[in-house]
């Protein structure tokens, strides 16, 4: 029987060891076959095109995941979705040289972050069934670790991989991790309760998209703030990393994969130390103080900006990105995991996955404009990419100053950090 007054009981260690799995066989697929599009077509534009399109069907999917989780049994979910991915994997590695080498990429990547729409709302909705309400935090930081780790290892292990044997392994190794994931996952209990199906399946949908859509701007309205917050980081600060780091790296700095990867490799690492960070800090960490923690994230492109601009020696400025992204990550993901915590605190258990998702969704919406619009930025400005950097800087950080405002009224409200 699963003890929810512990953190680590028996059910909750299961999802965690085969989240490691999974997440790593994602992390080095997700590192390496975008890197091996912008290898062998050099286009910052296509590059960031291709990424965009890939997100496209992680927005569309995770509502109707958070759907399906409310209701399905989520460990069933979680084994047939990787079970899914190893397959997709699989059919990718027999259609290398067959078919166009940008129409795979694009249909393999859209179905990858897809399956990702579906899955990690699932993830997201069984750590309350798995542990108790005190342990949310620290239960939601030990998750945000594992998929740290899973992105510390994966860029570090695929770039040495992808720089000396090719694309190949890498594939080859994610097919293992997904497999042997899934069968993890089969022996982990989740407490599901069969819904009665009153109605049809469309009804069904549109009925939990209207509550959910209902609780997030009519019942708890300072959610539907937050996550507008969010989503304009997600349109400038978020794509920024994505497409204008792997473009600095190799194109600017022209470094080698091998580099690149250690770069995400620290991006992954400064996520895990931001998840130690949130609990060792779960007593002092106040949510009305967000915004400023999201100024000491905006405050680390600065550097970046200027060593660009400065054309310093490639290697200092390597070192210099690299630590920059370091610490974005450790503040970044702090405030992710405040800011989801706090979701789930004022989520009731039956609503937790549509939420979830909702709130998922919408905050992830205006990411594939930014790497569309990066994308492009990088393709005409390459030789001065340093005027994106400060741009995006300003810009982020009217955000979060006018985020002040919103962040304040959950202090008035004394809600979730003052309890």
């Amino acid at each position: 029987m699963n003890n929810k007054t512990k953190l680590f009981n028996r059910d909750f260690t299961l999802m965690v060891i085969g989240q490691v799995i999974s997440l790593f066989g994602n992390s080095i697929l997700r590192f390496t076959l975008p890197l091996y599009l912008l290898d062998t077509t050099n286009s910052s534009a296509l590059f960031g095109a291709v990424s965009a399109c890939s997100l496209i069907p992680m927005v569309i999917v995770t509502p109707f995941g958070g759907i399906i989780a409310d209701r399905a049994n989520k460990r069933n979910i979680m084994v047939t979705l990787d079970f899914i991915t190893a397959i997709l994997v699989i059919a990718f590695l027999f259609s290398i040289g067959k078919f166009n080498l940008i129409f795979m990429l694009i249909v393999t990547l859209m179905t990858l972050y897809g399956i990702q729409g579906a899955y990690q709302p699932t993830v997201q909705a069984s750590i309350p069934l798995l542990v108790d309400r005190d342990h949310l935090l620290p239960g939601n930081a030990v998750i945000n670790q594992v998929s740290s780790l899973a992105g510390l290892l994966g860029p570090i292990v695929g770039g040495i991989l992808y720089g000396f044997y090719g694309l190949i392994p890498i594939l080859i190794s994610s097919i293992i991790c997904f497999f042997v994931s899934a069968i993890m996952e089969i022996f982990i209990k989740i407490p599901y309760k069969k819904q009665e199906i009153a109605s049809n399946a469309f009804s069904i949908v549109k009925d939990d998209f209207m509550t959910s859509l209902n609780f997030i701007f009519n019942d708890k309205p300072i959610v539907f703030k937050t996550i507008g917050i969010i989503s304009c980081f997600n349109l400038f600060l978020t794509p920024l990393i994505m497409i204008g780091i792997p473009v600095i790296i190799t194109q600017i700095l022209n470094m080698s994969s091998q580099a690149y990867g250690i770069t995400q490799g620290m991006l992954a690492l400064g996520g895990l130390c931001g998840g130690i960070m949130t609990g060792i800090l779960v007593k002092k960490i106040k949510i009305y103080q967000s915004h400023i923690i999201l100024l000491f994230a905006i405050l680390g492109l600065i550097p970046i900006g200027v060593v660009i601009m400065l054309n310093l020696n490639h290697r200092i400025s390597y070192i210099i990105v690299t630590a920059c992204c370091f610490l974005i990550m450790v503040v970044s993901t702090l405030f992710s995991i405040q800011i989801l915590a706090f979701i789930q605190s004022e989520t009731p258990d039956h609503l937790i996955g549509k939420v979830i998702s909702f709130c998922l969704s919408i905050t992830m919406f205006l990411t594939p404009i930014g790497q569309i619009m990066y994308g492009y930025l990088f393709e005409v400005l390459k030789s001065n990419t340093h005027i994106i950097v400060f741009i995006v800087t300003l810009i982020s950080g009217l955000i979060a100053i006018v985020s002040k405002k919103v962040f304040s009224k959950l202090r008035k409200a004394g809600i979730f950090n003052d309890r």
